[in-house]
């Protein structure tokens, strides 16, 4: 049974699953997908569009499915949001929705978006992501599992974040964020290997030596970048870790941040 408050609007047509809470001036369209055991705080808006898993968590002032701010969207067009599970999005954060029908924004499961982030279209984040206060996604952007986005950063266009990764405070990236290394300034460069977070997760020390010397590779040792991913393999033991972060960067088209020293 849900507990949907009669001070909220939620449309005939809105599906919800059992155990949905919708508290005062909350606002749900039609055609919207809730599921099990999800609150929907006061003045949120979920809007036409959105299909969400259980056990979300959705704040006060929040909007998700929004118009999208692109010039290719054609105004009146479907637009579309799907969300995972168990995802806590706070306060005053907006969602918009897919530029394309056939398209959608995604967030998958166990997310932490703090107050005041904003995601445009076509972004997909992906698992176990923490995107803190104030950050700003451009569209088509796509946040790897476990990946971290501190406070005010700014992630442009198209840019991939690779897993485990860390966006410091403040920081503007332009190019894609390899799997595993701390990103800071502005520009974005590297600034090390994320050993805090992949320690965590029990990576081995023998492990963290071979990311540390594979990105020396990258950053350090004055190769190219295409020559850097032909020597990795013939220099550094193979693992999922050290394939994962060649095949990252072979998908790499607009290049990946630049050393700090750059």
């Amino acid at each position: 049974m849900s507990n949907i408050s009669p001070l909220a609007y939620v449309h005939p047509e809105a599906k919800l699953g059992a155990n949905v809470t919708v508290e005062p001036f909350a606002y749900i369209e039609d055609g919207v997908v809730i599921g099990d055991n999800c609150t929907i705080k006061a003045h949120a808006s979920i809007l036409r569009g959105t299909t969400m898993g259980s056990g979300n968590f959705i704040h006060q002032n929040t909007v998700i499915c929004a118009t999208p701010q692109d010039f290719h969207y054609a105004a009146g067009n479907p637009t579309r949001v799907i969300i995972g599970n168990d995802n806590h999005i706070r306060e005053n954060v907006v969602i918009a929705g897919s530029t394309y029908p056939d398209k959608a924004t995604t967030i998958g499961d166990d997310n932490y978006l703090m107050d005041q982030v904003h995601i445009c279209h076509d972004v997909h984040i992906h698992n176990h992501c923490v995107v803190g206060i104030g950050v700003s996604v451009a569209g088509n952007c796509e946040l790897h599992d476990c990946s971290i986005q501190s406070s005010g950063a700014i992630i442009q266009q198209g840019v991939r974040i690779g897993r485990c990764s860390l966006v410091q405070s403040g920081c503007r990236v332009q190019r894609d964020v390899p799997p595993y290394i701390i990103v800071g300034g502005n520009p974005g460069a590297y600034h090390g290997v994320n050993t805090v977070i992949l320690k965590h997760f029990k990576t081995t020390d023998r492990i963290l030596r071979h990311i540390a010397n594979t990105y020396r590779l990258i950053y350090t040792a004055n190769f190219s970048l295409e020559d850097a991913v032909i020597k990795i393999p013939e220099q550094i033991p193979m693992s999922e870790e050290i394939d994962h972060i060649l095949d990252f960067v072979r998908l790499a088209n607009s290049g990946i941040v630049g050393h700090m020293d750059e």
